[in-house]
């Protein structure tokens, strides 16, 4: 099957690493001083990585893809996004984040067997919470704790409006399915607003790391000083870091 992929000319790579920063499928690492595509399932082809080479070393060129490694997808799955092993590999579209597993959570013993929980109260301050919908200067924002949360992490994360919505804006997006760079939109934000603080609620998945990359960003256009911080969910719920 033929499809577009990254190609990298060494000679001209100086090693920066900004296209390891920019790709959100975890396909290129800094090896040996060198930009390298670790996996040519891991590329999706869509060129983010292109415009922040300031050497020209990166271009796309259309070709058949290389024959599916599992091995080696598995290993470089584990080494670029959680050193944590996937239960399966990848799914045909190539991209790691998309890797299907069930999961089987336990109760704790606490609760086995109980009465039933008494219904939480929802923790979502303003709306819409869809970062491409909130406007930049909605007077919620002035003085707030911003959460910035991946579409999953509510899914994920089983106490997400107690843990980390609760006294905070919530902004929700992602970076694989929506078609823009989040940190025009959050340098926008951060600069028309007093900002408290900001956390990153990313998931475990390497294409998350497209969140990250427009809060450092944002932060930068901005010129702000502003606290911030990212936790990590892994894909059973769990906080990684």
């Amino acid at each position: 099957m033929k499809r577009d992929i990254i190609v990298i000319d060494e000679e001209k790579c100086n090693g920066c690493g900004l296209c390891v920063d920019a790709c959100h499928e975890g396909a290129l690492q800094l090896i040996d001083g060198k930009a390298k595509l670790i996996s040519e399932s891991y590329c999706d082809g869509l060129g983010d990585c292109l415009p922040e080479c300031p050497v020209g070393a990166i271009t796309i060129e259309e070709r058949e893809a290389a024959a599916y490694d599992e091995a080696a997808v598995q290993k470089n799955m584990e080494a670029a996004a959680t050193k944590k092993k996937a239960s399966t590999p990848p799914l045909a579209c190539g991209c790691p984040g998309s890797a299907a597993k069930s999961i089987r959570p336990q109760a704790p013993a606490s609760q086995v067997n109980t009465a039933p929980v008494a219904a939480s109260t929802s923790e979502l301050r303003q709306w819409p919470c869809q970062l491409q919908l909130v406007p930049v200067n909605a007077p919620y924002l002035h003085n707030a704790n911003i959460l910035i949360a991946a579409d999953c992490a509510a899914y994920a994360y089983a106490n997400f409006h107690q843990d980390f919505m609760r006294n905070k804006i919530t902004l929700i997006g992602c970076p694989k399915l929506d078609p823009t760079d989040y940190s025009e939109k959050l340098a926008a934000i951060l600069t028309q607003n007093e900002i408290k603080s900001l956390t990153v609620l990313r998931m475990e998945v390497p294409c998350c790391g497209g969140l990250v990359n427009a809060v450092k960003k944002a932060l930068l256009q901005s010129e702000r000083l502003i606290p911030w911080q990212v936790v990590t969910i892994g894909t059973d719920g769990s906080i990684l870091e």
